[in-house]
């Protein structure tokens, strides 16, 4: 089986292009999972075990699992990572395991993005560039956190820019989770927070280096980011739900506000599916549903 889950892991990164972060973690999931089944059945688990192993058996590892303090969300990633590698073994090596049929993951309350207003948007990125130490740093996290509301970048294709994006257009490239590549526009005041930083960044911003660099001239870190975010939201009576991520969601739902065509918000974010797009219909239907409730005398 640990043979069979390293051949897998290599081709969910490799032909499927998951994120790193992804990778380990379901290779954290099949890990516990061999564990226990070692422990359950008392001695190393061949790849011809597989086929035996049923639904109790499945019960057994997430009723561990629960028992360890896993909430629904992680619960759900377990069955997912299960179930995807599963049905891999069956495809590439015709190995067939049912014990998971018909078992269910725990069902999740679907989050609605808590985005800020246009008007906190703007007061957040000018609390956070002046609340910077250095004029260039100020210039950089302002830069930054317009790319994401300007752009709707997250917060690592944002850090993930080189300086092959320089001199800068009407549009950038950015490349988005599984290497895939989109257009994005930028706009003038998003373009000219950059060239300010540029103008201003005291490390040679060469093709192939980093575009947003840290003190000491290496990558800058999102955790720097989100630190100048959470520092400048007590001054603006910002929710802690005012995140990096929150811009991006600002973005989408501002844009859908005005009427913003559902598939090119989709091009735009850089979703694989239209269904990752529509939650920020829900949260114009909830924003619409607030100011009604806050606004009618009957309310």
């Amino acid at each position: 089986m640990r043979a069979l889950v390293a051949e897998w892991l290599a081709s969910i990164a490799d032909q499927r292009r998951l994120s790193p972060h992804s990778v380990r973690a379901y290779a954290g999931t099949l890990e516990r999972f061999e564990d226990f089944l070692i422990q359950h059945l008392g001695g190393p688990v061949p790849a011809s075990a597989l086929p035996a192993l049923t639904q109790a058996d499945f019960r057994a590892f997430l009723a561990r699992r629960r028992g360890e303090g896993l909430v629904n969300s992680s619960m759900a990633r377990e069955v997912s990572a299960l179930r995807t590698f599963l049905v891999w073994v069956r495809r590439s090596h015709g190995i067939a395991c049912d014990g998971m049929a018909g078992l269910k993951a725990p069902k999740l309350p679907r989050r609605v993005p808590r985005p800020v207003s246009p008007a906190d948007a703007r007061a957040l990125v000018s609390v956070v560039g002046e609340d910077a130490r250095l004029p260039w740093t100020a210039a950089r996290d302002m830069a930054v956190l317009l790319l994401l509301y300007g752009a709707g970048l997250r917060i690592s294709e944002a850090l993930s820019l080189t300086g092959a994006a320089l001199p800068l257009g009407e549009t950038l490239a950015i490349t988005g989770k599984r290497g895939k590549t989109r257009m994005v526009p930028l706009l003038p005041i998003v373009a000219d927070a950059i060239a300010a930083y540029v103008k201003l960044c005291p490390w040679p911003l060469v093709r192939d280096a980093p575009l947003f660099r840290g003190l000491r001239g290496g990558l800058l870190d999102a955790g720097i980011v989100r630190t100048a975010i959470r520092a400048a939201r007590p001054a603006l009576g910002l929710p802690d739900s005012a995140t990096p991520h929150a811009l991006r969601h600002s973005f989408a739902t501002h844009l859908l506000a005005r009427g913003a065509d559902l598939r090119q918000l989709q091009e735009l974010l850089g979703h694989a599916s239209l269904s990752s797009t529509q939650i920020y219909t829900a949260v114009d239907a909830a924003q619409l549903l607030d100011s009604y409730r806050n606004a009618h005398p009957r309310a």
